[in-house]
């Protein structure tokens, strides 16, 4: 479904993607890990249009999104289901309002459909008598399902999830890997999740592809990743506090 072919993308003259190639294989939950700052959003940006490569493709059933206009762009956006790290909701709307406000603003459906559409939703991630409540009445948590609620909102084919777990004590982390679960089960979508939570890319991938200095240096089913040879890879999965990734790094110097 969806192909990521040499793509490159510098900001003031630092290469954060070097030709990078993945394939995200249709019906599958692919997980892409990496250090914070080493590129994972960006990436994910790539994919849903929201930036654009300095070279390379992005290809979405067959289509390449970096050539398309945004009239184009817009209407394969609509393939896609979004939760942003922060789950980035409307502080001036209700969480009703927030749930449905893409199907407002993209479809033809009346308020009535809207609100209906929007509890089932919000029913979907465990989540009820709170849609006339705002964001900030809201636990780091509940901000997460509600921006679930949205993302699943116009029956997306392609979910993505920045961080999903980021921000949330461990065990709201893994209630949201089990929704994360039951969401791909149950509406049947292509997921694409990036984070540095080994617990989380475990729990729910079907494959783990690793991020590193602008490539995948490393792509293949969970248990692969967990017993890679690859002291890069191993230092990550294994959390080790020396190794390749941190080597020259003088630790002593910034105490």
């Amino acid at each position: 479904m969806i192909e990521i072919i040499n793509v490159c993308k510098s900001f003031d003259g630092h290469k954060v993607l070097d030709n990078l190639n993945l394939n995200i294989q249709t019906g599958a939950t692919t997980v892409i890990i990496g250090r914070s700052g080493c590129g994972k959003s960006v990436l994910l940006k790539h994919i849903i249009g929201l930036l654009k490569p300095d070279s390379g493709h992005v290809l979405i059933d067959g289509k390449d999104i970096t050539r398309m206009d945004e009239k184009e762009l817009n209407d394969v956006r609509m393939k896609f289901g979004m939760l942003f790290q922060g789950a980035a909701l409307f502080d001036s709307l209700t969480i009703l309002e927030n749930v449905g406000f893409a199907m407002l603003e993209h479809t033809s459906a009346s308020m009535a459909e809207v609100e209906k559409r929007s509890r089932e939703c919000l029913a979907l991630v465990g989540l009820k008598d709170i849609e006339n409540k705002k964001p900030a009445e809201l636990s780091g948590g509940m901000r997460k399902r509600v921006g679930l609620a949205r993302a699943i909102l116009v029956r997306p084919q392609i979910m993505l999830y920045d961080e999903p777990t980021t921000g949330v004590d461990p065990i709201m982390g893994d209630s949201i890997n089990d929704l994360i679960i039951k969401l791909h089960t149950k509406l049947n979508v292509t997921s694409i999740a990036v984070t540095h939570d080994m617990t989380s890319a475990y729990k729910i991938a079907d494959r783990i592809a690793m991020l590193y200095n602008g490539k995948i240096i490393s792509d293949g089913k969970p248990e692969e990743i967990e017993n890679s040879k690859d002291p890069i890879v191993q230092q990550f999965v294994t959390g080790a506090g020396t190794g390749p990734i941190t080597e020259g790094i003088d630790f002593e110097h910034l105490i």
